[in-house]
Formats: structure tokens, C-alpha cells, sequence
């Protein structure tokens, strides 16, 4: 089998949702006719998508011919080939994810086996999936807990919040320190919040690197009697060394890594003894075996893997095969539960979550498919369509 052409298309809404509507996607045609798709996230709205399209398209000519089947032959080639222009920074990292993610469909779809299969076999057939939590223009406590007992009453064992952005006493938007305003009103929230669903539920509340070091350590040490499961970002995520400070500082436990890609980076967090669980956005990390690799290095380390997610269907399944096929996953993201169309945007086994789990898709490949009657109507500004 070889590889005849590649395409790439951005879609999304005109005015996305809170963490992003806007996602790239790249189709691999073979001469056997087996089509495969991989969505890679765009890093948000805006010109990147984009920008990971002509990373993809430029990409074009040094995989046609090849054998689909050498995965790791070709996210080589592309890699070691485009270090010296960053291959391991946005937006080409992002462009190589969705050409793996690719890869693996096709592999998928020619051998008649989901991708789980392709990565070792599954240790579990579902996914615990976490909901990440908005409360509107409210942040009292009030809309914050009765947001949280409503997504666990539609199943969800695992809430998430954030906290960044609550602007109580915040006198300057680009002074990363926690007032004392603004802190006391941040510690309510999550007290409030872990007095609504009880410790039954687990809580984990989002910073998102918009707190600067002596802010992110008054609040990790202030919150270690809510049993959080985990605090996120609680620094920017391009200083690692500030990140182990806060870790060494609470028991509270620390999570970071979506703005981390491929294994190296990892690597770094895990030297530093930064974090306690990693959360690797499987969409632009590098792609479906990087993903792996950077679970297995997790794995190692002792450190749970719990991924960031903002993907269509596509790419969540994507990130549901790996997860299955790890040992120390601990829970997945799910950022769609207010965008309307998310579900039409594939087809598949639906629906696509139930009571807070995914289920691995049994089908071959990567088990879901874009709709291309939605997607072409929510192409991103005036894009074209594969065909």
C-alpha cells in the first residue's frame, strides 16, 4: 500500500465556545482506496488552524509513496527532517499529529482492527471522562456548586473549574499576584465547591498558568484540606523549575502538561519532579504513538495520565484508544457538553459518552468519522472542503 495524497481542512465556528471550536483536520488517501482522518487541535481560534494546515500541506510531498504502515518511519522523517524549523513546537508538532493519528486509521481500517488493537490490546473498554465546568457570568459559590451537582447528576464522577478568572479585586490583568481580595473569594469557591458534592466526587480546579509563584503557593497549601484531584497550572507552563517549587511546597497534587509536547518535554517535567499527574493534549502532542510513549515514560514515573481534551468526537476517540491501552490512566476531559453540534459532527457508536464514560469503539480504525455534510457547513472562514 502507498500513500497518493494528503489533504487538510480547518472547521469551526465563526464564534467559538469557551475553549476552543476550531480544529484542523488531515485526510491520507492510498492507492487501495483506505482513507484515513486525524484531527490535530488548532492551539485555538484564529489563523493557526490555519497555520497547522499549511504545516500539513508543506509536509505533502514527503509522504506520498510511502507505506502507511511504517508509522514511526514517517513521524521520523518528519521530525528529525524539521528540527532545525521546530519540529517540536506548534504549529508543526500539531500538523504531525493528525498525520499519525492518520496513519493509525488507515492501519486500522486495512487490517480490520480498532487502533487499541495496534497499540497492545486494551486494559479497560471504557473511559472515565471528567466535565469541565463553566458557571457563566456568576462566580459566586452558588452557580459553582449548582453547576457541579448538575453534571454529576447527569453522571459524572469528576468535575472540573476554573479559577483564573474570577476578576475579584484584580486591579491589573497582566500582574499575575492573587490579591487578598481575590484569593479569599478563589478559596471559597473551591470550599464551596467540595462542600456541594462531597468527597465522593472528585474535584479538580483549573489555574491556567495565571498565577505567579508566591499566588500559586498560598493557594496549593490553602486548599491541601480539600483533597483536590489535582490543582492545574498553577504557573505558566514554560517554567518548569517555578512548577516543581509549588509541587515541593503543598501536598496538593499538581497537574500540568497540555502546552507540553512530545516525550522530551515530558521528560523535563518528570526530571524536575514538577508534577504529580500529567494531562498531554493527545491532539497536538505528537499523535497517537507519542502519546503512547509519553503514558509509558508516566507510567515509569509512577505518575498518572489524565489528558487535556478539546477535540471533536474524532480526536476524543483518538485519545480513548490510547487510554486504553495504558495501565495508569486516571480520567479524560470532556470540553463539548455546551456546544450544540459537537456530536453531529462524526458518526459513530452513539452516543459518544454516556454517565460520564466513553466507549472504546470496536470498529476498525479509529471507529468514528466526520459527517461531511455538517463539517463542510462549518468550515472555518471560507475554507475548502478534502475534495
Amino acid at each position: 500500500m502507498k500513500i497518493t495524497d494528503v489533504q487538510a481542512c480547518v472547521i469551526g465556528e465563526q464564534v467559538p465556545h469557551s475553549g476552543g471550536s476550531v480544529w484542523t483536520f488531515v485526510r491520507i488517501y492510498t492507492d487501495e482506496g483506505i482513507v484515513g482522518t486525524g484531527e490535530c487541535n488548532s492551539g485555538g481560534p484564529g489563523a493557526s488552524g490555519f497555520a497547522t494546515k499549511a504545516a500539513i500541506m508543506a509536509m505533502r510531498e514527503r509522504i506520498i509513496g510511502e507505506d502507511p504502515f511504517n508509522v514511526n518511519l514517517i513521524y521520523e522523517k518528519l521530525r528529525r527532517g524539521g528540527r532545525y524549523g521546530g519540529s517540536s513546537n506548534a504549529p508543526i508538532i500539531f500538523a504531525l499529529t493528525g498525520i499519525d493519528n492518520a496513519l493509525y486509521d488507515i492501519c486500522g481500517k486495512a487490517l480490520g482492527i480498532p487502533v487499541y488493537k495496534l497499540l497492545g490490546g486494551k486494559f479497560r473498554d471504557k473511559i472515565r471522562l471528567y466535565a469541565d465546568c463553566h458557571a457563566g457570568e456568576e462566580e459566586s459559590v452558588q452557580a459553582y456548586a449548582e453547576k457541579a451537582i448538575e453534571r454529576v447528576e447527569q453522571g459524572f464522577s469528576a468535575v472540573k473549574f476554573d479559577v483564573d478568572s474570577t476578576g475579584v479585586g484584580k486591579l491589573d490583568p497582566y500582574n499575575w499576584t492573587v490579591g487578598a481580595k481575590e484569593m479569599t473569594h478563589i478559596i471559597s469557591l473551591i470550599a464551596g465547591l467540595r462542600e456541594a458534592v462531597g468527597f465522593e466526587v472528585d474535584l479538580a480546579i483549573d489555574c491556567h498558568g495565571q498565577f505567579d509563584l508566591p499566588s500559586a503557593i498560598t493557594l496549593a497549601k490553602a486548599v491541601e484540606p480539600l483533597r483536590l484531584l489535582w490543582l492545574e497550572e498553577p504557573v505558566p507552563a514554560e517554567n518548569v523549575a517555578a512548577l516543581a517549587q509549588v509541587r515541593a511546597t503543598s501536598s496538593t497534587v499538581i497537574c500540568s502538561g497540555e502546552n507540553q509536547y512530545t516525550r522530551f518535554e515530558f521528560m523535563e517535567l518528570f526530571s524536575a519532579k514538577a508534577v504529580d499527574v500529567i494531562m498531554p493534549d493527545l491532539a497536538k502532542a505528537g499523535g497517537i504513538a507519542e502519546a503512547k510513549r509519553i503514558a509509558d515514560l508516566a507510567d515509569a514515573h509512577y505518575i498518572p495520565i489524565a489528558p487535556h481534551n478539546v477535540s471533536t468526537p474524532h480526536g476524543m476517540m483518538a485519545a480513548a484508544h490510547v487510554m486504553a491501552s495504558v495501565p495508569n490512566f486516571l480520567v479524560l476531559e470532556l470540553h463539548a457538553l455546551e456546544i450544540p453540534w459537537w456530536s453531529d459532527l462524526c458518526d459513530g457508536d452513539k452516543p459518544f459518552f454516556k454517565d460520564g464514560f466513553m466507549t472504546v469503539s470496536e470498529r476498525p480504525g479509529i471507529g468514528v468519522e466526520l459527517n461531511d455534510d455538517v463539517a463542510r457547513k462549518l468550515l472555518w472562514n471560507g475554507d475548502t472542503y478534502f475534495d
